[in-house]
């Protein structure tokens, strides 16, 4: 029979649905990113949950191996620490000197704060956990994602809307406690599985906060200057071409988390650091960003590790009699952090932030701490610390081993769907509909082209705009007026006509000789004056 030939393994079905997952998506991108104000995160994710085992059972991650834990943490590793590289690469120059006291005051108490409000939270909601626990659990959920952050701050309504100040603070901000969630996380644990609180603290500074964190950063920081002038050595000598060059991207990311991960240290935020260090001149920077080879890179990272996600999200365990663990309760939790985690701190210490400048965008800074593949991997991280759960459980640390991942995955997908949604909603309840009339006598692709200042003598503009031919070029160019009339739109497809009291004016516009003249009477509110060559030019590309 040839159908003993067929195989459908687990690993031949995950590649074929992330291939056709990117494919369509791909297909439709551009109105996804420019119409919808969306991004993979959201349907990777959704897309996830529909082939997963809780839905169409096609796509289960934790069939394909015993130690499932161990298998999600690699692949969160490696979408995080490239991304977080990637990220350190972008920031201006010396971003990081020249903000850090805005970043210490932003991460560091911001963190905090979360950290115990969750954690009090948590304890309240889920009585079976006590304080302790709850401040494991609240670790996990202390970061914020920066492959969520880049994803939807990174999008054309955030460029258009979102300042750029804003946006490299925030970015910047979910790198660098993306890194700084072990001393949270490693005293919490210190204090579960250790039998004296002296010995928790002790290992918690020397281990959690000077050795993983402290010289983790360090080694980091360490790896992306050495490589910096080794790479700028190598390019000025002729040793390394285009190609080569760009692979750094991926391999430098992952050396460094290799590196500093078989040490025992902080992996992600010596990855950032290593990042950051690497472009600190803005040499790399220069030398990469044309390059679209890290776009491709995180689209397909991100689409995998968040369908991974949506499949590994644990629904059958989000009741859980034993410790009260019910779907209302860790509803009513991720309403309370995403109200209470980030937005009171950042109002009371957003005058001390020169990048924040008013209470608008504190709140907007407080409510966008989106949660997710950090998350995810922090937890899997804290499960490999604990022991194996009794069944039923009999002591605290079974309470928290059974409670730790359908708590955290809980809040994860209430905050995919919130922060992913976010600026969607935002669009579609301020959407305006912008109309635009121009009256020109000249060729649409003129206004593509670089406009030169009216001094710039004629041999010149004709050099650099592109006309074939000098004579071609008006020494007193015509002007184009461009009326934009804004309203209200009440949907997307209808529009409402202008106020009646709207003044008009109109104006007939010469064209060149053998072109007739042209009248028209447009509702006018703005008016942009754009010189241009003339009607009879050709279009130089042509």
């Amino acid at each position: 029979m040839p159908w003993e030939f067929l195989d459908a393994s687990p690993a031949s079905v995950a590649y074929t649905l992330l291939g056709g997952f990117v494919v369509a998506y791909n297909l439709v991108s551009l109105v996804i990113k420019e119409k919808l104000y969306m991004n993979e995160v959201v349907f990777g994710t959704g897309f996830g949950v529909i082939l997963g085992p809780h839905v169409l059972d096609i796509f289960d991650p934790r069939s394909w191996t015993g130690i499932t834990d161990t298998l999600t943490r690699e692949i969160m590793r490696v979408v995080l620490v490239t991304g977080l590289f990637a990220i350190g690469v972008q920031l201006p120059k010396k971003y990081m000197a020249k903000n850090a006291s805005s970043l210490l005051i932003m991460v560091v108490p911001t963190m905090a704060f979360g950290w115990f409000v969750c954690a009090a939270f948590i304890h309240v909601l889920f009585p079976k956990l006590d304080f302790v626990s709850s401040l494991v659990i609240s670790a996990c959920l202390t970061p914020t994602d920066p492959i969520i952050s880049s994803a939807v701050i990174g999008g054309k309504f955030a460029d258009k809307y979102v300042p750029t100040h804003i946006r490299d603070i925030l970015i910047a901000e979910s790198a660098a406690n993306d890194g700084l969630a072990y001393p949270f996380l490693s005293i919490s644990i210190f204090l579960t599985v250790e039998a004296s609180r002296a010995t928790a603290f002790g290992k918690w500074i020397v281990i959690g906060c000077l050795y993983q964190v402290v010289l983790g950063t360090i080694f980091g920081a360490i790896i992306g200057v050495l490589f910096s002038r080794i790479l700028r050595f190598s390019q000025e000598r002729g040793f390394i071409d285009r190609q080569s060059y760009i692979a750094q991207f991926i391999s430098l990311a992952l050396f460094t988390a290799g590196a500093t991960n078989s040490l025992g240290n902080d992996d992600l935020l010596a990855t950032f650091a290593a990042g950051c260090a690497i472009s600190w001149d803005g040499h790399f920077k220069e030398q990469t960003e044309h390059d679209s080879f890290s776009a491709v890179l995180d689209l397909v990272l991100n689409c995998a590790c968040f369908i991974y996600i949506g499949a590994w999200l644990p629904f059958d365990k989000f009741r859980i009699s034993e410790i009260g663990v019910t779907p209302w309760r860790l509803v009513v939790l991720v309403l309370i952090i995403l109200a209470l985690r980030r937005i009171p701190s950042l109002l009371l210490l957003y005058k001390l932030i020169p990048e924040v400048k008013n209470v608008r965008e504190a709140l907007f800074c407080g409510h966008f701490g989106p949660m997710g593949v950090s998350a995810v991997f922090v937890a899997t991280l804290a499960q490999s610390r604990l022991k194996t759960p009794h069944d039923p459980p009999q002591t605290q640390e079974d309470h928290l081993a059974i409670a730790l991942q359908p708590i955290v995955a809980f809040v994860v997908l209430g905050s995919i769907l919130t922060h992913g949604l976010s600026i969607p909603f935002f669009s579609a309840s301020h959407r305006t509909l912008t109309l635009t009339r121009s009256i020109a006598s000249q060729p649409d692709w003129h206004l593509r082209l670089r406009r030169l200042p009216p001094h710039v003598d004629v041999e010149r503009r004709a050099t650099l705009e592109g006309a074939d031919d000098m004579n071609t070029v008006r020494k007193e160019p015509h002007q184009e007026e461009e009326k934009q009339v804004e309203w209200q739109a009440g949907l997307p497809d209808q529009v409402e006509p202008p106020p009646e009291d709207v003044k008009t004016s109109s104006k007939v516009v010469k064209a060149n000789e053998g072109h007739p003249s042209v009248a028209t009477k447009r509702p006018t509110i703005t008016i942009k004056e754009r010189a241009y060559i003339g009607p009879n030019d050709q279009d130089p590309r042509s």
